[in-house]
């Protein structure tokens, strides 16, 4: 699994790319037997203007096997999104994988 991290109107960190690795590390069990999944992860602040404080964004969009999945959070703290995101990905990846299941029985 090769793991592209992007960074927009902020500089990334070693501990912001230690946190994203740590989190997707988990998606492995997702993609066993797949060697070719590329997943895209971009980080950062949507905009400058918000008055009540700065919003961060976190993106996931993973190739593998011909199929995409993607999934975007938006909260008020940079690793809350990626928790987040990363939360909504699984739910896609299971989701896709008890229907797979469903259609097979």
């Amino acid at each position: 699994m090769k793991i592209n991290t992007k960074a927009t109107n902020i500089t990334i960190t070693p501990s912001i790319s230690e946190y994203v690795d740590k989190k997707l590390d988990t998606l492995d069990k997702f993609f066993r037997g797949i060697e070719d999944v590329l997943v895209n992860v971009e980080v950062g602040k949507t905009t400058r203007h918000h008055k009540s404080g700065d919003i961060f964004k976190a993106e996931i969009h993973i190739s593998a096997n011909g199929e995409e999945y993607y999934a975007n959070a938006e909260t008020e703290d940079l690793y809350a999104s990626i928790d987040k995101v990363k939360d909504e990905i699984v739910r896609e990846l299971t989701s896709k994988r008890k229907k797979a299941l469903r259609v097979f029985r």
